[in-house]
């Protein structure tokens, strides 16, 4: 292989100047479809039917309050108008479904002696008094017209898809045109107070903040670089390292733009993983080369040294890491499964950028004989057993600490499951959780909700009917009976639905007789009142006469309340749902989260037991030792526990943002622990004895380890000042995961080895040994004591 190094340096950097190229094309963008579980049965229930009636799923609305007075005041009627006209011919609005008071489909209606008479809520001439009586006799207060009379709200659905080009809508731009040609062009002179909440806005806030993570991605890359140079006093491997792993996300960068794919919210943090990994891998290969070179080896034969000896141990790592990610693509969630298969890329190309192609380019460029020099004198410190401080680590080969250390590790495993028993699904607080609490988009949502009835967390129930069988008694009261229901839930804070509306126009064709406002038990009536309120009231039912939304408003979407909501649903579809009246879940904002939760719930476990089985079959082919599995194993199982735990005392629920961090925390954490006992089962297979085969590979691949871990905790951990709160909160993840992993590693490798694994060290009574088993003394081994001494690059086998 290393024959060919040069032609192939040469093809690794055409194929990195190719996607360089391509980075030109890179786009961050979300779409609400991906962000949902689609094969769901009430998901598919939500996609048969959201064209039936508008604004069912992805909607804005937009607040405009009069700081210094009411809605009725001339020139802020003006400034309305103006905005009304903005949002109206944004691109991507789904205009015959937007409502506000400037809208003709907004109309009031009221009974007099004469018999009905109605119009649009704003009158033409713009008479304030007019307008007044028609929001009053109208009923939208509270959901148009804030209760304060202060403010006026608009209800803009958005398309899936532009019209114009038939590409995915694009929040970042229509985000950016709300800010600007919205809140900043109408609120500049203090007149007017705006307020913007829905998926669109959160979205193009997500990719604004996300615009920092490159930020932070620098600052992790000159941590890493700044530690690795303190740690070999190499220039020019640190930067080979860097350099390396940096090449690795250009091509996975560069061939996602091939593949069509943009980057979201989620998985523009691949990119960072990526590199991290690659640092990691990287840094065992430079450290072992530096180690040859600094035992005499030419550049070339340390090189091809340090890649044999780590071949096996870093292409099972690295396979664990794939595989982790790969499991995530058991989520029934698109934008996860994105996510999966950027990273699941990015693992391709480090096997060739870091773990090929850097010991090649070592092997060319070679070590400053500094940095050699120091590796010699390391070398045989460790050869002497002189590891200084390391030297505590290898203790817990004795029975006395790794006894010790077991009992705090099953201690701290006995506290995590404890505290972990507390741990929810779904969102934990108001708000949109996604961004801070003090972020301008979770106070617009604040003020939405103390001024209005109807909130953004919109929840709702669909009946469907044969055609023109909505008005039926029989579906009516179904109907009605449902509203009733769902108004009991605590969190609900208003229902409206098709029933209660034919009540009161019932009522009011009775010369609005308060005795009349009810469902009669007949058919003229209710038809009568039914095709009236398609006409005036296209939400409440489809123009077929064959859907009816039932729309809740929730409190908020806290987990609880939206379980609270799904339990009363299912339990009064059972008992009331019949051949001709069939009720569906679910859609809305809410409703859809609802479903999101149902499916995080079921896939956390699923999740958990397929990365296990995974990384415990890649630890069997690399390490050929099922005790040597359980000891990479259980500090994963530990580390897992206590993240879960950790995540409780947080606050933190089990979301889409946080379901990927136990698949990655164990899939990158085995790396730490493949690498240590990769070289201590060589040792011990060799005949030494455990304490000296651990202290050994301690010199060889364990301080690698410590330096990594905590490189990579520290890049992770500065997301935690990320104005996106589910990035802070999977930076505080990932950093408590890879330090425990790597604590975990150093310390309960030896304790378990020393539990599970046979030394050959250790006394044994007398007496005849097992066949196949006799000890091996330190005298028999075959390694030299010296690197220089050793011309061959010793195997695992």
């Amino acid at each position: 292989m290393f024959r060919l190094r040069y032609p192939f340096i040469v093809l690794c950097a055409l194929v990195l100047g190719f996607f360089s190229l391509q980075l030109g094309g890179l786009k961050i963008n979300a779409s609400f479809d991906e962000m949902i579980p689609q094969n769901h049965p009430y998901i598919q229930n939500y996609f048969d039917t959201r064209n039936e009636v508008g604004g069912l799923g992805n909607v804005i609305r937009v607040v405009v309050k009069n700081p210094s007075g009411d809605i009725f005041d001339p020139e802020f009627l003006e400034i309305t108008q103006k905005i009304n006209d903005t949002l109206f011919l944004m691109p991507g609005v789904d205009r015959a479904w937007m409502k506000s008071i400037w809208m003709s489909s907004v109309r009031w209606t009221e009974v007099t002696e004469e018999g009905f008479r109605g119009g649009p809520v704003m009158p033409r001439d713009l008479d304030t008094g007019e307008l007044r009586r028609n929001i009053r006799v109208s009923g939208i207060l509270g959901s148009l017209v804030g209760n304060d009379l202060s403010s006026i709200m608009y209800v803009v659905p958005l398309l899936e898809n532009d019209p114009h080009t038939g590409q995915p809508m694009d929040y970042s731009k229509l985000s950016e045109i709300l800010e600007k040609q919205v809140r900043e062009e109408f609120s500049r002179d203090g007149k007017a107070e705006i307020h913007i909440v829905g998926f669109a806005k959160l979205v193009g806030d997500l990719i604004d903040g996300m615009k920092q993570v490159f930020l932070f991605f620098l600052f992790a890359a000159v941590i890493a670089g700044v530690v690795v140079y303190l740690f070999v006093r190499c220039l020019r491997s640190t930067l080979l390292v860097l350099g390396c792993s940096v090449t690795a996300v250009i091509c996975l960068l560069g061939s996602l733009i091939l593949m069509g794919e943009e980057l979201n919210p989620y998985t523009i943090l691949v990119p960072f993983l990526v590199f991290a990994i690659g640092v990691s891998h990287g840094s065992q290969i430079m450290s072992g080369t530096i180690a040859d070179v600094g035992a005499g080896f030419s550049p070339l034969s340390a090189a091809r040294n340090s890649l044999a000896r780590l071949l096996m141990p870093g292409m099972g790592a690295l396979l664990s890491d794939g595989i982790g990610f790969l499991v995530l693509l058991a989520i029934d969630i698109p934008v996860i499964g994105d996510l999966a298969l950027c990273a699941s890329i990015g693992v391709f190309f480090l096997i060739f950028t870091n773990l090929l192609l850097l010991p090649m380019l070592m092997s060319v460029v070679g070590v400053s004989n500094k940095a050699a020099e120091r590796a010699n004198q390391a070398q045989r410190r460790a050869s002497s057993n002189q590891l200084g401080a390391w030297a505590v680590l290898t203790r817990f080969t004795s029975r006395r600490y790794a006894t010790g250390a077991l009992v705090v590790s099953l201690v701290l495993l006995a506290i995590g499951f404890y505290i972990r028993q507390d741990m929810q699904i779904g969102d934990l607080d108001e708000g949109a959780p996604e961004l801070r609490a003090d972020s301008r988009y979770n106070q617009d949502i604040g003020f939405v909700n103390r001024n209005y009835n109807l909130t953004n967390d919109q929840f709702v129930v669909m009946v469907k009917t044969p055609e023109q069988q909505c008005s039926s008694y029989q579906a009516l009261q179904v109907v009605d009976n449902l509203a009733w229901e769902l108004s009991k839930v605590p969190q609900v804070q208003s229902v409206s639905t098709l029933s209660t509306n034919v009540a009161s126009l019932i009522g009011g064709l009775q010369e609005a007789n308060p005795k009349w406002n009810a469902l009669p038990n007949h058919q003229g009536l209710l038809e009568t009142a039914t095709q009236f309120l398609i006409t005036d009231f296209p939400e409440m039912v489809n123009t077929a006469c064959s859907f009816i939304p039932v729309y809740a408003y929730l409190t908020d979407h806290k987990a609880g309340t939206l379980d609270s909501i799904i339990q009363a649903v299912e339990a009064f579809k059972i008992e009331n749902e019949t051949g001709e009246v069939e009720i569906l879940l679910a859609s809305g904002p809410a409703g859809i989260e609802a479903v999101t939760n149902i499916v995080v719930e079921r896939s956390s476990l699923e999740m958990f037991i397929y990365i296990y089985l995974a990384v415990a079959a890649i630890c069997l082919i690399v390490l050929r030792s099922w005790r040597a599995v359980l000891v990479a194993i259980i500090p994963l199982f530990i580390t897992s526990i206590l993240a879960e735990a950790l995540m409780v005392l947080l606050g933190i629920g089990t979301k889409v943002a946080t379901l990927p961090v136990v698949a990655l925390g164990v899939g990158i954490g085995v790396d730490y622990a493949l690498y240590l006992l990769a070289v201590q089962l060589v040792h011990m297979r060799n005949g030494l004895p455990l304490r000296e085969a651990y202290a050994r590979a301690l010199g060889d691949t364990g301080k690698v380890v410590a330096l990594v871990g905590i490189t990579l905790s520290v890049g992770v951990v500065t997301w935690a000042f990320s104005a996106i709160k589910f990035q802070a909160d999977m930076g505080i993840l990932l950093a408590f995961m890879f330090l425990f992993n790597m604590l975990g590693a150093l310390i309960m490798v030896p304790t378990l080895s020393y539990f599970l694994m046979r030394d050959p060290g250790r006394d044994r009574p007398a007496g005849p040994k097992p066949d196949g088993q006799d000890t091996a003394t330190p005298e028999t081994e075959p390694r030299q004591t010296s690197r220089s001494a050793a011309p061959e690059p010793a195997h695992l086998s």
